[in-house]
């Protein structure tokens, strides 16, 4: 979509030293800025900007919602895929039982914003962490992952005689090789040791990873495998009588699988919600929303445009950009400052000045390059999204 030619806020990472007021906020800081933009045309903005169509995400919300309305298995989204305490907000509104978050600065930014029921969807470690931790588990009872004995010492030395407030998930590696313990006996093992030093079991949690296959009877042999093992390690540990409240699990890859899976309790979709197009082919039912607006500063007639849109703007992990709406114009490269299209069709009216949108390949990393995402409908900035960042 080309469109005819004529804003930082620092990361979230406050040690919690006056506790309880900072943390019970609820609502961020207001940020000048949205005051000068909103009403806005899209085009009028200054560029690199990160844009996310608010309808498209909306359609994302809702069809989300309504795959959980009525069952069993909640859904509990994972923060990181957007960073955005408003959005985050939106998802509770929707009726999801509470937010995950991949890092203890954006736990602490959530319960600022008066979001309580979190989990720490991974593993902290180190004097820091830990006494941050319990300290934050003073305000509400926020779920952390834990798969290594050292961890379980660590908390119950820092926790003291306030163990009990401290609420964990035994995180099993189910088939993506990245954290998490061994299914099983190492699993109970480990329970054991949490209950021994006086923590809170509240259950147990696993990450199958993007599952890459097309839908269909092999993705769901390869769902039913790794959440086998998170049931079974459940099964095992009710049997020592341990009560199992928790079973966490799942993506936006498997969120159907894994919603109806018998023994899974909540499902840990993010990126369903705002979608980059490299994720479109594992979950096609959802709408990408992100892009890149840029502004054409060279252009050489009939062979390339270039735009002041690169590296710093976007993340080219899962590859090479594409250009919204725009058939002729094909990207051939992202340096650090710059991209370069190659015009592939003559008849495409594009000149320096003007300013063109590239859809998001890879969220989570562009999220991190950006203090804002500027909220669009029909054309205008309709609301300035702050990102949270760790």
């Amino acid at each position: 979509m080309a469109y005819t030619a004529h804003g930082k806020r620092g990361p979230v990472s406050k040690h919690i030293e006056t506790r309880g007021r900072e943390l019970m906020e609820s609502s961020p800081k207001v940020i000048d800025r949205a005051s000068c933009v909103v009403g806005m045309k899209a085009h009028d903005l200054r560029t690199p900007a990160l844009l996310v169509d608010l309808e498209a995400m909306e359609n994302n919300l809702y069809q989300m919602a309504r795959f959980f309305r009525g069952r069993p298995t909640k859904l509990r989204p994972h923060f990181k895929a957007h960073q955005t305490l408003f959005l985050a907000s939106k998802q509770l509104q929707m009726g999801s039982i509470g937010i995950a978050c991949a890092r203890l600065e954006q736990a602490e930014a959530l319960l600022r914003h008066g979001i309580q029921n979190i989990l720490i969807a991974n593993e902290i470690a180190g004097k820091d962490m830990i006494e941050r931790f319990v300290d934050l588990s003073h305000y509400a009872p926020v779920l952390v992952a834990v798969d290594n004995p050292k961890v379980v010492w660590d908390l119950a030395g820092a926790a003291g005689e306030r163990a009990r407030e401290l609420n964990v998930l035994v995180d099993l590696d189910v088939r993506l090789g990245r954290c998490g313990i061994r299914p099983g006996e190492a699993a109970l093992s480990l329970t054991k040791l949490v209950l021994e030093k006086g923590l809170r079991f509240r259950g147990l949690m696993g990450y199958e990873g993007h599952i890459a296959v097309p839908a269909g009877p092999e993705k769901e042999r390869v769902v039913h495998a790794a959440l086998q093992q998170l049931v079974d390690t459940k099964s095992m540990i009710e049997r020592e009588g341990i009560p199992v409240e928790v079973v966490s699990c799942g993506g936006t890859s498997d969120y159907s699988i894994a919603g109806t899976f018998p023994g899974v309790t909540e499902v840990q979709a993010g990126s369903y919600l705002v979608m980059d197009t490299w994720y479109v082919p594992h979950a096609p039912e959802f709408i990408p929303t992100l892009t890149i607006l840029a502004t054409v500063i060279s252009k050489t007639s009939g062979e390339r445009i270039v735009v002041d849109a690169g590296a710093k703007a976007m993340s080219g992990e899962h590859g090479l950009p594409s250009v919204k709406g725009i058939d002729g114009l094909r990207v051939k490269a992202m340096h650090v400052e710059h991209t370069l299209m190659e015009i592939s069709d003559a008849s495409v009216s594009v000149e320096v000045g003007d300013k063109i949108e590239l859809w998001v390949r890879c969220l989570d990393p562009t999220l991190n390059l950006h203090p804002h995402m500027y909220g669009i409908r029909h054309g205008e900035v309709e609301k300035l999204l702050p990102i949270e960042h760790s």
